[in-house]
């Protein structure tokens, strides 16, 4: 049997959590994984977008050798714990770095996979069976093979209740758990799809200041975000996603034209998370405070992901912002 890496079902995102007929798992803050122990006791592993994984986290790769059966396909998530916290940017690190540089990595921080679901097992392709099925499957494999670290069995249940808890729990923890993946128990694995996976973020407000916007300043479509480091130079932590009209107007109308001394005068900044693309920005005077909604995806004191701008902070001076931290 030819044992071929699909593409992943991806989940799209919703406001709440569904009622009825679905299972609800952790969304971890880490690199998406398929990974297969091929008939003959090859080790591959792919990423969301295809790249390869196996050399970057050779650490799972001798575990899979290891621990787990030929002819195995689970899909998980590879993450890594590092100062009490899910810390992506030593998974970023791994990539694209000489066999040297990775071993140091793996022995100041090993990774762990948390495998959510099993596509292949002993010959069988599970991707047609219902959810439910594929999961027995993969509580079976982990206590027959007794897998334990770097094996991680991805937490699941079937209450709601217990679902809305663990977002409580987690976002109060902000250990970088990043909200609630919900999956439709009676559907098949559908690679590529969105159709039987949702996802809730665990979200909070909190405060930045703005120090410039796309579009112009008499009409921002957006805004870019900052933060006082220890010396108390303003440093870019991210971005909103597109203003609605009536946000856009309130703060226009308190915007200022910046000074010759911004501190990110020639600063460019990227359209997204790993992105090429650049932004065409308007600098402003930043002296405003945002209150915006962000999820607890950060890496390197930036929000990997557009927050949403929630209201001007008018009785806050920048100053009273939280401070930036690369934590």
């Amino acid at each position: 049997m030819v044992l071929q890496i699909p593409e992943p079902i991806l989940a799209a995102p919703i406001a709440t959590l569904p009622t009825a007929g679905v299972a609800y798992e952790g969304k971890w803050d880490g690199y998406r994984c398929l990974l297969a122990r091929h008939p003959e006791g090859r080790v591959e592993m792919r990423s969301r977008r295809g790249t390869a994984l196996t050399m970057a986290f050779s650490d799972i790769a001798a575990a899979a050798q290891r621990d787990l059966p030929h002819g195995v396909l689970l899909d998980g998530e590879l993450v890594i714990w590092h100062e009490g916290r899910l810390a992506f940017d030593r998974l970023q690190r791994r990539m694209n770095r000489t066999a040297a540089s990775v071993a140091a990595e793996i022995r100041e921080t090993p990774a762990h996979f948390v495998a959510f679901d099993v596509l292949h097992l002993a010959g069988e392709n599970l991707m047609p069976q219902p959810y439910l099925r594929r999961r027995e499957q993969l509580e079976r494999l982990f206590a027959e093979e007794r897998l334990g670290p770097p094996w991680t069995l991805c937490p699941m249940t079937l209450d709601r209740t217990e679902a809305e808890r663990w977002i409580h729990e987690w976002a109060q923890a902000d250990v970088g758990l990043e909200g609630i993946v919900a999956k439709k128990i009676n559907q098949p694995y559908r690679p590529g799809t969105r159709q039987a996976w949702s996802k809730v973020r665990i979200r909070h407000t909190t405060e930045a200041v703005i120090g410039g916007v796309t579009g112009t300043l008499a009409h921002p479509t957006g805004v870019l975000l900052g933060r006082f480091d220890a010396s108390g130079r303003l440093r870019y932590v991210g971005r909103t996603t597109p203003l609605s009209a009536q946000a856009s107007q309130q703060i226009s109308e308190q915007l200022a034209p910046t000074a010759a001394d911004h501190p990110w005068h020639g600063d460019s900044f990227s359209a997204g998370w790993g992105s090429r693309e650049r932004l065409a920005v308007d600098l402003a005077e930043p002296a405003l405070v945002a209150e915006v909604s962000a999820d607890t995806a950060v890496d390197s004191g930036r929000w990997r992901h557009p927050v949403r701008f929630v209201r001007v902070r008018t009785d806050m001076a920048p100053q009273d912002t939280p401070p930036f931290s690369d934590g």
